[in-house]
């Protein structure tokens, strides 16, 4: 056995399959990967400004130049990844996370600030990302869409808990209180799990993905342990052959045209749902439930049926996603506010569930890190040109309906992108 001790010695005595050990440290990483995200900002945004005077715009900032620092260091960090295995990644991304979100509590400057976020949100964007799903594909691959919206869920729950964490720390200590508790719970949830319990591959210990053992060969060459059941036959494409396929540039292109509509829509639907006319307070409580339904997204895409094709079910995103952005085009009441985010949230929990899912299931597990590298940079450079678009829409007509309209066209186009990606051939 050539993992850890520790994973090596419980795989052997637990009654269950070790990777469900493995999920739930994903999930703590999952959870812990928030600290840096948006919505944990936007909480700091208005005491910060109050005690510096920096304008919201140098603070979004930040959050745009850690994102181009991870399309940057994605393509290095995917063959360590995949050399090294996700422990190495994410123990060293939760490791320098909290170190920097603690440090964030002494900033005198905006430019000490940039030098903390910026590193921090670049961890967000890509070790996090090709650590959690890296592991996560290693692990299952029958069961790869159940664990996949397992995980998701735990990010989605992050997501909700952290700014909370902040927003009660800040309450009762100030903001710099507010960065040591989001740096400690970084620390304590994301690094302890992962270093101690974090195995790279089943094979290290001896079992195969979904459950089951490897084969046992005595020294005679006679086969005594029973080859386990996988009921997933996997694709073993290197980056060099997956770059060849059209379907890399397939499911690339489908990236590229949903998540400028993600964090576009996401962005501006509060300001967006005040100008039609809703209540503030009411905007707020639409924006939760289009989390909430999210998250439930999640949970109904681990039940997909694996047989079917993961094409099919990433269209059908994409077109529950221009209904979405269209239903937001006609909001006029709190009711169709609620209902045209619900469709859209679950747009968005399907995205976020599916996509990891199909660039496994097209590729293999053996380069993942990898091929995953080459692909994250276009997804975080196309979340960052969707607010931009809507942004610069707003200001030169006045409201969001263009930008919505077009919107709207990028997710029909990823209907058709979807479904011409294929499951490659290996070579």
């Amino acid at each position: 056995m050539r993992g850890p001790f520790l994973p090596a010695l419980l795989s052997a005595r637990l009654p269950f399959f070790y990777g469900w050990i493995v999920l739930g440290c994903l999930c703590c990483a999952g959870f812990a990967r928030q600290g840096p995200a948006v919505a944990t900002l936007s909480i700091f945004v208005e005491p910060l400004t109050r005690e510096f005077g920096w304008s919201r715009t140098a603070l979004s900032g930040a959050v745009s130049l850690g994102g181009l620092l991870a399309a940057v260091a994605a393509p290095l960090i995917g063959p360590v990844l995949d050399r090294r295995g996700s422990r190495l990644v994410l123990c060293a991304a939760v490791l320098v996370n909290a170190v920097a979100l603690m440090l964030l509590s002494l900033t005198p400057s905006l430019l000490v600030f940039y030098l903390l976020f910026c590193i921090a949100r670049m961890n967000w964007a890509a070790p996090f990302d090709l650590g959690i799903y890296g592991a996560l594909n290693n692990w299952f691959v029958r069961r790869r869409a159940l664990a996949s919206s397992i995980a998701t869920l735990a990010l989605m729950a992050g997501l909700v808990a952290m700014p909370l964490i902040a927003q009660f720390a800040i309450v009762h200590e100030g903001w710099r209180a507010g960065w040591l508790a989001i740096g400690a719970v970084t620390l304590v949830v994301g690094f302890v799990p992962i270093w101690l319990l974090l195995a790279r591959r089943p094979e290290d210990l001896g079992l195969l993905p979904d459950g089951g053992a490897l084969p046992i060969s005595d020294t005679e060459g006679a086969t005594r342990a029973a080859t386990p059941k996988v009921a997933v036959a996997e694709p073993a494409f290197s980056r060099r052959q997956a770059l060849r396929t059209g379907s890399f540039w397939l499911l690339l292109l489908y990236t590229v045209l949903v998540f400028p509509v993600q964090a576009g829509v996401s962005l501006h639907q509060a300001p967006y749902l005040i100008e039609r006319g809703i209540d503030p307070t009411i905007a707020a409580l639409i924006v939760s439930a289009f989390s909430a339904v999210s998250a439930l997204a999640t949970l109904a895409c681990g039940a997909l049926p694996r047989s079917l094709p993961i094409r099919y079910p990433l269209a059908a995103t994409g077109a529950i996603l221009t209904l979405g952005t269209l239903l937001l085009l006609g909001v006029d009441s709190a009711a169709q506010g609620y209902l045209a985010a619900g469709v859209f949230g679950f747009a968005i929990g399907a995205v976020l569930t599916l996509l990891p899912v199909a660039w496994a299931d097209y590729f293999g597990r053996a380069h993942f890190g990898a091929i995953r590298g080459i692909a994250l940079p276009a997804q975080v450079l196309a979340q960052a040109a969707g607010p931009l678009l809507s942004g610069a829409l707003h200001d030169m007509t006045g409201d969001y309906r263009l930008s919505l309209q077009c919107f709207a066209g990028l997710a029909a186009l990823s209907v058709i992108a979807a479904l011409a990606a294929r499951q490659p051939r290996a070579r």
